[in-house]
């Protein structure tokens, strides 16, 4: 079994025994007393707080962790040595001793363990970077006899996680980790890997080292209790991707038709070579048993040129596009890459607007931008045979897409009078926090037209609410989001998209 551990992180005595309730409350499997953290840790009260969490019936470690190696402790290690003590006396299952403090004879462990039944977890903490010497590291930590060995250190970008997986993925059963935003991969993985446990923060905000993932967010959003060895990966690449709503869609998704994935954020930098590192690393894994990508900004080009590198089946319109946002792995080692971008957007215009792909032929239609979601857009509506024209602040990015697709371009100094049936909004005017501006002024839009906002927070732009006061029949971008998320769900899983519970899932977090 594979714990989910919460740290118990309080000040004082009574402070703890009430984090101990919410820990339990919270879906806690194990508990981690952080006594370093006590303004006051003296063995009376030690004692005390362990009795308290031994109510519980669930296993108890008990940490005592100095300053000179990530802790809280400023006191002597005699001191600290007593508190341990205590705690396994009282009946602590686990305690926790550093490596250095073992190998420097600053704590014994047979004056830890003596008159207990507690077993000892040897730790080793970076919170620098990934340790070059990591298997020595480890050497190290084996050689000190553990019940269970710890490694764990900050993981600076997305690649530094590879070498904890395949720590732990030799060594079932340790409890090897990676810290900090890009390390939660190694936090979320833990499970599907046999660690021992993984650490997860009583709320946001009461973490005991950096990159902790809340206790609800890893029971709710991430799957904890479904999560096994056969778990099928899924995750999001992007940078930044801490606000992406993926995560949250995907799990729900997977746990509504009952299919055994887990999908995780994923942050790797912006640059190409990261990239391309990042996803060598996975097809040199194959146990980690990634199955599918979303990918997302800056790297939508990064993917299309890391795939064609690697001789995978593209879909054509993707490569017409330059980008793609889906990468699937299939079986045999097979690469495939698509852009669901488009088939989001046309699929939200034709189903909300009740129009066949046949309406859109010859229909004027204009594209407010010429960004990245804009590629994507005027690739489906000009090979559905609209008649699109590009307005664009700057002119000569709207020539060049124009020039690709063959369709007209302006800037948008030159929108009035504005003859579109169809106007398409692909900037980021309205969007949160910006939320009272629109690409359009209110006295451009008319009854007969038709309104896609891609912007999907808010769901309720300004845009849109000008054009259903005028009498003209909106799509919000939360239905291209939807949409696209359910036509890469289709690919990464072969069922039919649960695509009202997945608009549900994100009306649910922007409302939040």
């Amino acid at each position: 079994m594979t714990f989910l551990a919460i740290p118990i992180c309080a000040k004082n005595q009574q402070e703890a025994i009430s984090a101990i309730e919410q820990a339990c409350a919270a879906g806690a499997e194990l508990l981690e007393l952080r006594l370093d953290y006590l303004a006051d840790p003296t063995p009376d009260i030690v004692c005390k707080l362990v009795a308290e969490a031994k109510k519980s019936n669930l296993p108890v470690i008990a940490t005592c962790r100095p300053i000179w190696e990530g802790g809280q402790y400023g006191g002597s290690e005699p001191q600290r040595q007593a508190i341990l003590a205590a705690a396994a006396r009282a009946g602590a299952d686990y305690v926790d001793i550093e490596l250095i403090a073992l190998e420097q004879n600053q704590i014994r462990r047979e004056n830890v363990l003596a008159g207990s039944t507690a077993k000892l977890i040897v730790s080793n903490h970076d919170f620098q970077g990934k340790p070059t010497d990591i298997n020595d590291r480890w050497s190290r930590i084996r050689r000190q006899n553990p019940d269970i060995g710890k490694l764990v250190y900050l993981a600076n970008r997305i690649n530094d996680n590879f070498a904890a997986l395949d720590l732990l993925h030799e060594n079932p059963g340790a409890i090897i980790l990676t810290m900090g935003e890009a390390g939660q991969l190694g936090r979320l993985l833990a499970k599907k890997l046999g660690g021992f446990l993984t650490f997860a923060s009583l709320t946001s905000g009461a973490e005991s080292a950096p990159g902790q993932i809340t206790a609800r967010q890893m029971l709710d959003t991430f799957r904890w209790p479904a999560v096994s060895a056969a778990t099928c990966l899924y995750g999001v690449i992007g940078c930044p991707v801490a606000h992406s709503m993926s995560p949250a869609i995907h799990n729900a998704a997977f746990a509504a038709v009952h299919y055994d994935g887990l999908y995780v954020p994923l942050l790797v930098e912006d640059s190409s070579e990261e990239f391309d590192r990042f996803l060598d690393g996975l097809l040199r894994r194959p146990w980690l048993d990634f199955h599918g990508l979303s990918v997302t900004i800056p790297h939508k080009h990064h993917a299309l040129a890391w795939l064609q590198k690697h001789h995978a089946a593209i879909e054509p319109l993707a490569e017409k596009i330059g980008a793609l946002n889906t990468i699937i792995f299939e079986k045999g080692g097979r690469l495939a890459g698509y852009n669901t971008d488009y088939t989001g957007a046309m699929n939200a215009i034709t189903e909300i607007l009740g129009l066949s792909p046949g309406d859109l032929r010859g229909l004027p239609t204009a594209v407010l931008g010429a960004g990245g979601v804009c590629r994507a857009l005027v690739a489906g509506l000009t090979d559905a045979g609209a008649e699109v024209t590009i307005y664009n602040r700057t002119v000569e990015k709207a020539e060049k897409l124009a020039a690709e697709f063959h369709c007209r371009c302006d800037g948008l100094e030159n929108l009035r009078p504005l003859s579109a049936r169809l106007v398409v909004n692909g900037t980021s005017i309205g969007m949160s926090p910006d939320t009272n501006r629109s690409p359009l002024p209110a006295e451009f839009l008319r009854p007969d037209m038709m309104v896609f906002d891609t912007v999907y927070n808010p769901m309720n732009t300004m845009l849109l609410r000008q054009a259903r006061q005028t009498g003209a029949k909106t799509v919000d971008g939360v239905s291209m989001f939807v949409n696209q998320a359910a036509v890469q769900f289709e690919r990464f899983t072969g069922q039919p998209a649960p695509t009202a519970l997945m608009r549900q899932v994100v009306t649910n977090r922007l409302r939040q």
